[in-house]
């Protein structure tokens, strides 16, 4: 694994539960969100209460990983030293088929193959041995 110089989330012993409990299941390369118990509501980004019914109780549901592109930009100017060999580079919004939309970067692709409403899949970026960050994909037929 090549060393990873851009910007990282912490995740020490001050990191909060909720969190370290997504960063975790990222590590393995799962997509989890908490699920209010009380209505259903998946919840992000993630929050102390439910934003729908304001209960504080939730579980982690690993999603599907799957949705639907729904909007982009691409960014010329980058806005941290690192991102600077990789400008232009695109920032998305992606619909996850469980409703919440998702901030992240479409990659294995070029940008003039993306279109709002494409088909788009988790796609894992291991950063370090211990993070990994999710991307997206376009999903092939």
């Amino acid at each position: 694994m090549a060393d990873y110089t851009k910007p990282l989330p912490r995740i020490d012993d001050n990191t909060d539960a909720d969190s370290r409990a997504f960063w975790d299941a990222a590590g393995e390369h799962r997509l989890v969100m908490q699920r209010c118990t009380q209505c259903g509501h998946i919840r992000w980004p993630i929050g102390p209460v439910c934003t729908q019914c304001l209960t504080e109780e939730f579980e982690w549901q690993t999603l599907s990983g799957r949705g639907e592109l729904h909007s982009w930009v691409n960014f010329h100017q980058p806005f941290h030293p690192e991102w600077a060999k990789e400008a232009p580079y695109n920032v998305a919004l992606v619909k996850l088929e469980e409703g919440p939309i998702f901030l992240s970067n479409m990659v294995e692709c070029e940008d003039s193959e993306l279109a709002v409403g494409a088909a788009v899949e988790v796609a894992w970026e291991d950063a370090t041995e211990q993070i990994s960050i999710p991307k997206f994909r376009l999903l092939q037929d």
